[in-house]
């Protein structure tokens, strides 16, 4: 059956059953995705440090659900891809790295994205911002608006997060374009929900891809005096050796210590892809690189407001799902780092609030783990549209509806590596390709209470922490016999998600490290 056939005898089928939305009643989406951006940002996250504030985010939070642990992804470009396909990174055919970073490519048709099926199925589907998922960007095929900065296609103007930025307009010629970036963005996607380039009846999605805070953590003019005064607290084990921690944890080590005895970024200045050699604005001890990285938050607390205002003055607000999060966390310190990609919170947990008064509560916590696999079913439940093929997360509006409810789900898993689809069926034995940044491929499995990270290398320790007990995950309880029991409980529960999500790694995993006997 054709791809119109389905759809109509769809529609039918949902108009028998009287469960067919109308376009007035479909509701909009508004996703809102930072970059680099850690919970521990957010003043209504408990993790946060206190002069943090964040009033507009927090606001958003009162009238909606708070997730307390969301594992949106582990690095920029395969958390994208997961929100463009529904799948794991195992899952995500014919997705690469190719040519110059951040240069990239896929095949569209070994790898649809999801938009293209709400325009098919009537909505305006929109996107504004940063693009690192190949460089076809999918203009009139699965965006019928698009703004961007299609970093792949152009590496040499890859690293200009915060202005000079080269700017495609559905799939145009692409101009250089100033100004600071999460304002130019939030401009654009305010004229987008008052009414530009899109149809007023028909429900529209918006995916909003800022580029901050990621490095080089450059905060807006007006807020450069900001959190004046701080002193950062220095995480207990940011220098080695790290009691408990895995082999390649010991040799992570991004800080040293200043003539004052005070935690200084090593080498002077930044290290990351494309933005090489940034050096701090306030100077180089941790205190000054996190009190810049939380000066760039506020202008993102800024453009929160903006939209929730505009949602508010243009009557959509009770008919919009505002979904903000982000790609993935980012460590100051904790374990050494000064990056995303390990399996910890401090590295990759984001801040995840979900929002729609009227329809979902307001002021809840939930405290279940989800991960960003779960957000493109979530959408398609909203939104009334059958799932095109199978996805591998789950569809979040039960724990919406019940957020302090326990929920009858499968263990959450997140993976990392440096590669897609079949080409994660065995492992890579090149070390350039089994290491980014010095993490290893790895797989965690988080069960609510306690979390289990396996890195994918032969005789490796594994990791298992209570999260209840010991947040800042500093006790390895994998090298506890007492724990042996839940070791091999939560390396049978993976093995099983990882089945359940067709990932064909499962047959090659290496062999960890012999557990302490009792």
């Amino acid at each position: 059956m054709s791809r119109s056939l389905l759809i109509c005898f769809s529609a039918l089928v949902l108009m028998i059953s009287g469960r067919l939305l109308t376009a007035a009643e479909r509701p909009n989406i508004l996703f809102i995705y930072t970059d680099d951006h850690s919970y521990r940002t957010t003043s209504c996250y408990p993790g946060a440090y206190e002069f943090t504030k964040t009033p507009h985010i927090d606001e958003l939070a009162s009238h909606g659900v708070r997730f307390s642990h969301a594992y949106i992804g582990t690095w920029c470009m395969p958390s994208r891809a997961t929100m463009l396909t529904g799948h794991q990174q195992y899952g995500i055919e014919s997705m690469r790295m190719e040519g110059d970073y951040p240069g990239s490519a896929y095949d569209p048709e070994k790898c649809p994205f999801w938009p293209k099926v709400f325009r098919e199925e009537g909505y305006t589907t929109a996107q504004i911002g940063k693009w690192h998922t190949g460089v076809d960007t999918g203009p009139g095929r699965d965006w019928d608006y698009q703004v961007v900065w299609n970093r792949p296609r152009y590496p040499e103007n890859s690293g200009n997060y915060f202005d000079n930025q080269l700017i495609e307009t559905d799939g145009g010629k692409p101009v250089m374009t100033k100004g600071y970036t999460t304002d130019r963005y939030t401009d654009l996607a305010e004229n987008f929900i008052k009414g530009d380039h899109r149809t007023a009846e028909k429900p529209w999605y918006l995916w909003l891809c800022f580029g901050a805070v990621h490095g080089p953590f450059t905060p807006a003019d007006r807020h450069l005096d900001a959190y004046p005064n701080i002193s950062i607290p220095t995480p207990a084990d940011i220098f080695p050796p790290r009691a408990g921690k895995p082999d390649w944890q010991q040799k992570i080590a991004y800080w040293v210590k200043d003539d004052q005895g005070r935690p200084a970024m090593k080498g002077g200045a930044f290290g990351g892809r494309t933005v090489e050699g940034a050096r701090g604005i306030h100077g180089n001890t941790l205190t000054d690189w996190a009190r810049q990285y939380h000066q760039g938050v506020l202008a993102l607390d800024d453009s929160v407001g903006r939209l929730v205002k505009t949602l508010k003055e243009s009557g959509q607000l009770e008919n919009t799902l505002v979904v903000f999060t982000s790609d993935q966390g980012f460590a100051w310190g904790q374990h050494g780092f000064c990056t995303k990609l390990a399996p910890y919170d401090a590295n990759i947990r984001s801040p995840m609030i979900v929002s729609m008064p009227g329809t979902i509560p307001q002021g809840k916590l939930c405290r279940e783990p989800v991960a960003g696999v779960d957000l493109p079913p979530t959408f398609f439940s909203f939104a009334g549209i059958d799932l095109p093929w199978k996805m591998h997360g789950h569809d979040l509006k039960p724990l919406l509806m019940e957020p302090e409810k326990k929920q009858d789900r499968s263990a959450m898993l997140a993976f990392t590596g440096r590669k897609y689809g079949s080409d994660t069926h065995q492992l890579p034995t090149d070390p350039d390709d089994l290491y980014l940044n010095g993490v290893p491929w790895w797989i965690l499995l988080m069960d609510g209470r306690y979390k289990y990270i396996r890195a994918l290398l032969d005789d490796e320790l594994e990791e298992l922490y209570d999260l209840k007990k010991d947040p800042e995950e500093l006790r390895n309880l994998a090298i506890d016999p007492k724990y042996a029991g839940r070791v091999k409980k939560m390396r049978k529960a993976m093995v099983a998600e990882l089945k359940r999500t067709d990932a064909k790694l499962v047959d090659h995993l290496p062999k960890p490290r012999a557990l302490p006997a009792k």
